[in-house]
């Protein structure tokens, strides 16, 4: 993990005697007396990191020490913050010495002192009671402590609200409610003094104050949202940023906080009662209206909302803060990185105006002519397709109760995204995260979701490795009676779309004529229209057009180079894992007539896949596996689909071709081929099974294999020999055919080696499975009730029949057998 100088230096932490670690933090405080702290300081914190982190013991630090390392926290070199801020929190805080801000140095507070005040913090009441302290801070007067804490205090809060929301009480929601409202609505319109570059957060300097301007360029004429810009900005114009910033986490979390204030003591609840009554009588006359600014065209409706308790008061101010965000984004910005904090900026707006809504549904009649212009707007051009999604949750939230044709929006997410962005990994993972959020609901509500199947696997197929965990969560949703034939083949055919994804790129990348698209017969048989066809059913948008394509296999030829592609090769590597997803669904939902066409599809696709050797074996292993519990879940399948099995058990090629997929249609054949399972089952019948099975056993074990092939395996004809015995066992007439093989074959291997067996223990497993038959078959009686044994002697439970007296004898052979 380490290299070898990092581990000796990590030992030698670890390794440092008491004497030399009081010298080493004697020399420490007198490097921290100085008034110049440079490289030989950093150097020494660093190491004093080092040593305090590589041992599980937390170590107490010398009196002065610590109190030199707090002093750190507040030094204009952040370097020196960090430092300290870390080498305290792996300490232990000297006894009522703990790290404490008060109302007069709270102004010192910055991102670091936090960090360390938030991880000493012992109890939920600590925590509190820096809430209260950071709360009051936020009331004072620019003029009364340094304005720069202000910058501070939000992401600190916010850090609490994210883990320990009930450390909050009902007083300090309703205190920073107020404060947000008055940082988002009511910041000055006027540029501050002194700033750096172009756009929001840059700007030449100027001294003379003017008023905000738009990303246009024109004069603002309505307050100050994040999307304005100047030459410089003021705090509070700072603190409108941070609270657009954190505005949508508090929405989602404030329901969480402590109902009373129980967590804080009784003087913090007192001076925090009288703050806010202080601030409720000056800080909040609706300076909307008396400030001189412009009232905004959004908020001329809304005048009586100082009315309305602090959290409504704090849903209307932000209704109109998005409002006005959607209105600026409309707005031609001079550069592109005014450009991305647009769209940025619509994405939060839209979520904010989602959750307003949530919480207060007579805002939804308001909000929606605005979202549905929007996306009247924005619909046509897909770079602003993360902004898109936003829209599509609220139309899925709320397009019922306004009563919207929502059709649109799912043809657009469903349809263009998948199809025109698969290769988008940003838009990928925000658009599966939204499937599975909202998983329920669109089963219910969004016909389109279903039959998107064909189109939302191109996400998978483009980027396999990065969101099979999220296809592992949507595939049992996309699996209904309606979809299943069409997506096992979709699921398939996945590799041959991953290729095909990459054909139709680089057919747009690379001309005809360029030479760096020559000697690529795929991309040639790509851009062939006698075979567009087979590439536009992969490329089709939705489910319902065809179960798969007639000509698969010249498909497959097209494809061939595209095997050791690495995208198509990682894709091939998740095809199994979904597959099982799939059949472990579909059992749930699917009839037998449904099952019947899935075993039939299993027979047909088992040849019929991309030449992709290791993926061949894989789905063999599971389409096998599933094949053995589909019939045993509905016995009656055999018989259903007999005629497809034996055609597929009576081809030799598929011994040697589909071993493993072969051997289990073999021995389902001579499980459940009985009346027992099935009383359709008739004489004719198991004789037909019996011959050709017959012949395939005989035709293996009479020659050698054809030149260049392998021997059949052991497991083929043993599971052969024990198809054949059990079928005989259940019409008697043909128990001499089967003796007479089994005796021949004893005749046979008397010789030595033979041709069809290439090894010897293999030969002798064979030769003993064959005897034990043979002998089971000389009592006709006893040989059905081994081979075929009934239900109740497959799945005994005479342990738990009170009736018999097995449960009394296993009671005593228990006690007998146990130690006393």
């Amino acid at each position: 993990m380490y290299s070898h100088g990092s581990e000796s230096l990590i030992r030698q932490a670890r390794e440092i005697q008491e004497s030399e670690l009081n010298k080493f933090y004697s020399r420490l405080i007198k490097l921290l007396q100085g008034k110049e702290l440079g490289h030989e300081t950093v150097d020494s914190l660093q190491r004093l990191h080092l040593i305090l982190s590589a041992t599980k013991y937390t170590r107490t630090l010398p009196p002065e020490l610590q109190k030199r390392l707090v002093s750190l926290l507040s030094s204009p070199v952040e370097q020196l913050q960090v430092l300290s801020s870390a080498v305290l929190r792996e300490t232990l805080p000297l006894s009522g010495q703990e790290l404490n801000y008060n109302q007069e140095n709270i102004g010192q507070l910055n991102s670091h002192a936090a960090a360390l005040l938030l991880s000493q913090a012992g109890s939920r009441a600590d925590l509190s009671s820096l809430c209260a302290q950071l709360l009051r801070s936020l009331e004072s007067r620019q003029s009364e402590g340094p304005a720069h804490c202000l910058t501070h205090t939000l992401p600190i809060l916010n850090t609490v609200l994210t883990h320990s929301p009930e450390s909050l009480t009902e007083d300090h929601v309703t205190l920073l409610s107020k404060k947000l409202v008055d940082w988002l609505r009511y910041a000055s319109i006027t540029q501050g003094v002194g700033a750096s570059s172009g756009g929001f957060f840059t700007g030449p300097r100027s001294r003379q104050p003017a008023p905000i301007a738009e990303l246009d360029g024109t004069v603002s004429g309505d307050f100050f949202t994040v999307l304005c810009v100047g030459q410089g900005f003021t705090d509070d114009q700072w603190m409108n940023v941070y609270s657009f910033s954190m505005l949508r986490h508090w929405l989602l979390t404030y329901h969480s906080v402590s109902n009373g204030n129980t967590t804080a003591d009784t003087a913090n609840r007192l001076q925090l009662s009288l703050s806010l009554s202080h601030s409720h009588s000056f800080s909040y006359d609706d300076r909307s209206e008396v400030d001189g600014s412009v009232v905004s065209m959004v908020s001329a409706t809304s005048s009586s909302s100082r009315l309305l308790p602090p959290k409504e008061r704090l849903r209307e101010k932000a209704f109109q803060y998005c409002q006005r965000l959607i209105e600026q984004s409309d707005r031609k910005a001079h550069k592109k990185t005014d450009t991305d904090l647009q769209k940025a900026c619509l994405v939060e707006a839209v979520c904010i105006l989602d959750c307003v809504c949530v919480e207060d549904t007579s805002l939804v009649f308001r909000t929606f002519p605005c979202i549905k212009g929007l996306f009247g707007r924005l619909s046509s051009d897909l770079s602003f397709a993360r902004v898109l999604l936003p829209i599509a949750q609220f139309y899925l939230n709320h397009g019922e109760m306004a009563a919207v044709d929502c059709e649109s929006v799912w043809n657009l997410v469903f349809g263009r995204f998948p199809a025109e962005l698969f290769n988008d990994h940003f838009l990928a993972h925000e658009l599966l995260r939204f499937l599975r959020l909202n998983l329920e609901s669109l089963q219910l509500r969004v016909p389109q979701y279903t039959h998107s199947f064909p189109n939302l696997l191109k996400l998978l197929a483009w980027d396999s490795p990065a969101l099979v965990d999220d296809f592992v969560d949507l595939l049992p949703s996309l699996v209904t009676t309606g979809t299943a034939v069409e997506l096992l083949h979709t699921l398939l055919d996945l590799p041959c779309l991953s290729a095909t994804l990459v054909l139709q790129l680089r057919s747009v990348c690379l001309p005809i004529a360029d030479p760096g698209g020559r000697g690529l017969l795929s991309l040639d048989a790509f851009r062939n229209p006698s075979f567009r066809g087979l590439f536009l059913f992969l490329l089709r948008t939705e489910a319902g057009s065809g179960d798969t394509i007639d000509r698969l296999s010249t498909l497959h030829e097209l494809l061939a180079e595209a095997a050791d592609w690495p995208r198509v090769v990682q894709c091939a590597q998740t095809v199994p894992v979904l597959l099982h997803i799939f059949f472990n669904t579909v059992i749930t939902v699917a009839d037998e007539k449904l099952l019947a066409h899935l075993i039939l599809v299993m027979l047909e696709r088992s040849s019929l896949l991309l030449n992709i050797p290791k993926y061949c074996r894989e789905i063999h292993r599971v389409f096998s596996c599933h094949l053995l519990r589909l019939c045993k879940l509905h016995p009656s399948l055999v018989v259903d689909q007999s005629h497809e099995l034996l055609e597929f058990a009576g081809a030799t090629a598929n011994v040697y071709s589909k071993e493993e997929i072969y051997t289990h249609v073999v021995w389902v054949l001579g499980e459940y081929l009985s009346v027992s399972c099935d009383s359709r089952c008739s004489v004719s019948l198991i004789t037909s099974c019996f011959e050709a099975l017959e012949a395939v056993l005989f035709e293996i074990t009479s020659s050698a294999p054809a030149p260049g092939a392998v021997c059949a395996a052991p497991r083929v004809i043993t599971t052969l020999m024990s198809a054949l015995a059990k079928l005989a066992s259940r019409s008697h007439d043909l128990i001499p055919r089967v003796s007479l093989f089994l005796s021949k074959l004893r005749t046979v291997t008397r010789g030595g080696s033979v041709a069809w067996c290439s090894d010897e223990d293999d030969l002798v497993a064979i030769v003993t499975r064959g005897e034990e038959l043979w002998s089971l078959l000389k009592a006709p009686g006893v040989a059905q009730s081994v081979l075929t044994p009934p239900p109740h002697v497959t799945t005994p439970q005479w342990h738990r029949d009170i009736n018999v007296a097995m449960p009394l004898r296993l009671r005593a052979l228990t006690n007998l057998t146990h130690s006393q």
